[in-house]
């Protein structure tokens, strides 16, 4: 199967597994398993750190380089037509970021592997809850 970390599944995955399900670690280390990353869940890692509430060593594209080597990550691509699905999805909240996860697990038929409320019951958008 196919499945699209959330930004916080990857950070727990490569840093604080015990925060992971015992369903979710054991998704992440099937090797049957594709496993997708976004650059917007880059783009959240680096706010993170400017802002200081997150870091990384010795720096952030060597631990980013690590982190998609180690996991074997694919990078799903940000395309004009994960923009404009992004509309087709109803969101409860207005986290940019979670919109475009969202609308890239719908793009790609992907499952989205998260423990956020407002993505776990989104219509048309299958999930694997960590919990």
């Amino acid at each position: 199967m196919k499945y699209l970390l959330d930004t916080h599944i990857w950070l727990w995955s490569s840093m604080q597994s015990a925060r992971l399900s015992s369903r979710v670690a054991q998704t992440l280390s099937d090797a049957q398993n594709d496993l997708w990353l976004s650059p917007v869940s880059v783009w959240e890692l680096t706010i993170l750190c400017r802002k200081g509430r997150f870091r990384v060593h010795p720096d952030l594209p060597t631990w980013v380089g690590r982190s998609v080597s180690e996991l074997q990550l694919t990078e799903a691509p940000l395309t004009i037509e994960v923009a404009l699905a992004v509309p087709s999805i109803t969101f409860s909240h207005g986290d940019p970021a979670d919109q475009f996860l969202a609308a890239t697990a719908k793009v790609f038929d992907l499952t989205l592997i998260t423990a956020d409320d407002h993505l776990l019951t989104l219509p048309g958008i299958r999930v694997l809850a960590n919990r």
